[in-house]
C-alpha cells in the first residue's frame, strides 16, 4: 500500500547555549507509523552548520593520507587515549561550496593539494542529537613527500599526518 504522508514539526524551539555550537532544546511532534500524531515530546539537539569531508588517496602510490589530531569530545567519553586519527574534514564556511572546502581544508590541515575530487554519499553522522551533515569526497592527490606536522595555530589545531598503503589504512 501507499504510506500516508509524513510530517514532523516544532511545537517549540529554546536556545539552552549560543556557544561555538548551539545546542536547542527542541519540542516536537510527528506522524506515527502506526496512524496518528505523536505527543510533543523534547530533544536536545547541537546545531551544526554542514561539514565536508575527504579522503585523500594517490592512486599511484595506492596510500591515503590520514591526520592525527586531539579531540575533546573523546576525552569527555573518558578514553585513555583522546588523539583520534581521521580523515580531513571542517566545515563549510558562508559561500563556500562543499568542493572548495574540501581542498581547503587538505592544504591547511595535511599540506596536500587536492588534483581531482570524486563525491561520495553524503550523511548525517550523529542524527539523534546533532543536526550536522557531512559532504564526503575521495579526492586525488600525489602524496610524495607530504607529512610531519599542520594545522592553523588561531584554531588550536596540532595535527599530525601519516601516509598509509591504502589497504593498511582499511584495516
Amino acid at each position: 500500500g501507499q504510506m500516508p504522508p509524513r510530517k514532523a514539526e516544532f511545537v517549540d524551539k529554546t536556545v539552552l547555549s549560543d556557544g561555538f555550537f548551539p545546542l536547542i532544546l527542541c519540542k516536537i511532534r510527528h506522524t506515527l507509523f502506526a496512524g496518528g500524531l505523536s505527543r510533543p515530546f523534547t530533544r536536545e539537539v547541537m546545531q551544526r552548520d554542514p561539514v565536508a569531508a575527504v579522503l585523500p588517496y594517490d592512486p599511484v602510490r595506492d596510500t591515503v593520507v590520514l591526520i592525527e589530531q586531539f579531540r575533546a569530545g573523546k576525552m569527555l567519553s573518558g578514553a585513555p587515549e583522546p588523539w583520534m586519527i581521521e580523515i580531513v574534514a571542517g566545515i563549510i564556511e558562508k559561500g563556500e561550496t562543499p568542493e572548495d572546502m574540501a581542498k581547503r581544508e587538505a592544504v591547511e590541515e595535511a599540506g596536500c593539494d587536492i588534483l581531482a575530487l570524486e563525491p561520495l554519499p553524503g550523511f548525517y553522522p550523529s542524527s539523534g542529537s546533532c543536526s550536522e551533515y557531512v559532504h564526503m569526497f575521495c579526492g586525488k592527490v600525489d602524496s610524495e613527500g607530504l607529512g610531519g606536522i599542520h594545522g592553523l595555530d588561531h584554531e588550536d589545531e596540532d595535527i599530525r599526518v601519516w601516509v598509509e598503503p591504502a589497504d593498511r589504512a582499511l584495516e
